[in-house]
């Protein structure tokens, strides 16, 4: 009889830029203020990197070396990465392959992952998969973005809510109830114009005119996806809770992806989880998109305790969104 496997996080890396974008700095380049800003967002400061010459794939390698080391494991024993990532560093090549030629990744093949916000959960279940065919030991899975490579700061609607920084997560073969147990994910790309970099890609490749007209920065409409992110997000998040027979009062953690305050407080009253038992970060790192969860996991790991049932969420551009069953595991080192 074949050896059931499951994904079990063993270890985390995250990374942050040391430079600060507070809201006070926003004040002097946007019409907008700090209690604007924290009132509609949450968000009282962002990582913002202020160096040209880092790209998306130097954020992911300062996570990983951070987990490698936590986790007492050397480059040599990761098998594949999967990084998921909305701001690859080049068009054509993988920004996997770059983190894997910078971390000393000889022995791993690496492929990238773009479902926006959702993208680490994403990248998290294609990672478990290769865990659970029994053909891989040791994954790299990573939510890492230079946000602030896409951003008009001249566009107060979009500035204010984009930070810059990685998450890393190890994934090992258990043969416990325990990892990655179950997903709800949703896909609609009829609300991709609602959360978009229209140029950029072979639909509306770069030229003097996009740039000129600014087409290939972020542009979203707010209220929609606000909207769509709270239905989104409360619907596979009780789809989740009805598979796998749990109640509110059986989930140790909510872990959501960090858009807005008010969308996280909005998901946590609707499956009436208590505030004490949702991780937020936003405050410190705005929206970092792929890496927002897993940044949190990173954050908050000395407060989970193995075998709490955790619930992770998301809702990105495409529209993407979904919701993840995770038990937590006995961490390395």
């Amino acid at each position: 009889m074949r050896t059931r496997y499951n994904a079990a996080i063993t270890a985390l890396g995250g990374y942050v830029p040391e430079n600060v974008l507070t809201n006070h700095d926003l004040e002097k380049m946007v019409d907008t203020n700090d209690e604007w800003i924290v009132a509609r967002t949450g968000i009282k400061e962002r990582r913002i990197v202020n160096d040209a010459h880092i790209a998306t794939s130097d954020l992911a390698v300062k996570a990983v070396e951070r987990l490698l080391s936590d986790a007492k494991l050397s480059p040599e024993a990761i098998e594949c990465v999967i990084v998921a990532t909305s701001t690859p560093d080049y068009i054509m090549v993988s920004t996997a392959s770059v983190v894997c030629e910078k971390a000393g990744l000889v022995n791993a093949w690496g492929v990238d992952s773009n479902a926006a916000c959702s993208g680490f959960l994403y990248a998290l279940t294609l990672g478990a998969s290769l865990i659970e065919g029994g053909r891989y030991k040791n994954v790299i899975v990573i939510g890492a973005d230079k946000n602030s490579a896409i951003i008009n700061y001249e566009d107060r609607n979009t500035c204010i809510l984009f930070g810059d920084g990685a998450g890393a997560v190890l994934l090992e073969q258990t043969t416990e109830h325990t990892g990655v147990i179950d997903n709800v994910f949703r896909t609609d790309g009829s609300g991709k114009e609602q959360l978009i970099v229209k140029a950029g890609g072979s639909m509306n490749p770069s030229s003097i005119e996009t740039v000129t007209n600014k087409l290939n920065y972020i542009t979203q409409n707010g209220r929609v996806v606000f909207k769509a992110a709270i239905e989104g997000m409360t619907q596979t998040c009780n789809e989740v809770f009805e598979r796998n027979d749990l109640k509110s009062s059986d989930v140790n953690w909510l872990v959501p992806h960090q858009a807005n305050l008010r969308i996280i407080q909005a998901v946590g009253e609707k499956l009436d989880i208590s505030t004490d038992h949702v991780k937020v970060n936003i405050d410190r790192y705005g929206n970092t998109t792929a890496a927002t969860i897993p940044l949190c996991l990173w954050d908050y790991k000395n407060d989970f305790k193995e075998g709490d049932k955790m619930i992770l969420t998301a809702f990105g551009a495409g529209f993407s969104w979904g919701a993840t069953y995770l038990i937590w595991s006995k961490l390395r080192g």
